[in-house]
């Protein structure tokens, strides 16, 4: 039996979705026995995978390279999952929505800077109008929400998606 390919990415995020996915502790052996991680922080890959069934995903899309990379991954991916606040509903990247991105960029590198004071643009991507939660970009499968998601939501997602049955968050998991 093929193994389920699994790959994670953090759009416009901090990361603390992918700290609480280690933190599913020795839970990790249980899903590596019926899977392998192709793609993410930890796996060398430069490139979003073809063939990827479970695309956890982190962040909103922020930027021409977010919306980019959530494109590739859902038509390379048959579930993609929105993992934490930020991919669920925009959350913290999404403060910046209310203001314009031109005084958004002065204000951060050229009022903030104390050196060479100037907007960047090589090798830094375009913003997006808006950050958007994950939705907004692609067709997302299931929305794990938390800030980051507790452990024990990532690992019953994961188990249930392994064995071939749709999560049911509601049902087993109490947030707020």
């Amino acid at each position: 039996m093929d193994k389920v390919r699994i790959g994670t990415c953090w759009l416009d995020g901090c990361s603390g979705c992918h700290m609480s996915l280690l933190d599913i502790d020795e839970g990790i052996v249980a899903v590596l026995r019926k899977a392998d991680i192709v793609f993410g922080p930890l796996v060398d890959a430069q490139e979003w995978p073809e063939g990827v069934d479970v695309a956890l995903v982190e962040g909103a899309v922020s930027s021409q390279d977010d919306l980019k990379l959530a494109q590739t991954l859902r038509s390379r991916s048959k579930i993609v999952v929105a993992l934490g606040d930020c991919a669920v509903t925009g959350n913290v990247p999404s403060m910046r929505n209310g203001i314009p991105r031109r005084v958004l960029l002065e204000r951060i590198y050229v009022e903030g800077a104390t050196t060479c004071p100037g907007v960047p643009t090589d090798g830094v991507p375009a913003l997006l109008k808006q950050a958007e939660p994950l939705h907004s970009a692609i067709k997302v499968d299931v929305h794990v929400p938390g800030c980051p998601p507790k452990p024990n939501a990532i690992l019953m997602v994961l188990t249930d998606l392994l064995e071939g049955r749709e999560p049911d968050l509601g049902s087993k998991l109490r947030f707020g």
